[in-house]
């Protein structure tokens, strides 16, 4: 079973267009070998920026995006970090790998290759979209 993590970049991405992050997505739901980990403040943030109102111009993307905040919900494994760490420039970035830590992730799928300078944390492989789907992804149903 892989256990991942999915930076909120990457879904405004799954649900504006049809590539590597929109075929994760689809995967998440669909392969019972995948593990999504989720914590209350990544939810959060999920909430939030999904939400914003400049994402209204994309057809159907706020009646997808609320579809997929409840979808997420049902099948993410919960995890509380009891960590806070200071790595990532952007502060808000480093919940995600406060997550990695406490969920022990197999992978980390963020297009925030500008921040993400690291490739790896504490066992978590930092990944892009395509990166992960052409070299990590394990029998994928698309």
């Amino acid at each position: 079973m892989q256990k991942i993590i999915v930076d909120t970049n990457v879904l405004v991405s799954a649900l504006i267009q049809y590539h590597y992050p929109f075929k994760i997505v689809v995967e998440i739901f669909s392969n019972e070998e995948i593990q999504l980990c989720l914590s209350d403040e990544l939810f959060a943030e999920y909430f939030n920026v999904l939400n914003r109102k400049k994402f209204a111009k994309f057809p159907d993307f706020m009646a997808n995006s609320q579809a997929l905040l409840v979808d997420i919900e049902k099948i993410a494994i919960k995890y509380f970090p009891l960590t806070r760490v200071e790595i990532i420039s952007d502060p808000d970035d480093n919940k995600l790998l406060e997550l990695a830590e406490i969920s022990q992730a197999d992978f980390l799928i963020t297009g925030n290759t500008n921040d993400f300078k690291i490739h790896e944390y504490k066992g978590t492989k930092i990944v892009s979209p395509k990166e992960y789907w052409t070299e990590y992804m394990k029998s994928p149903s698309l």
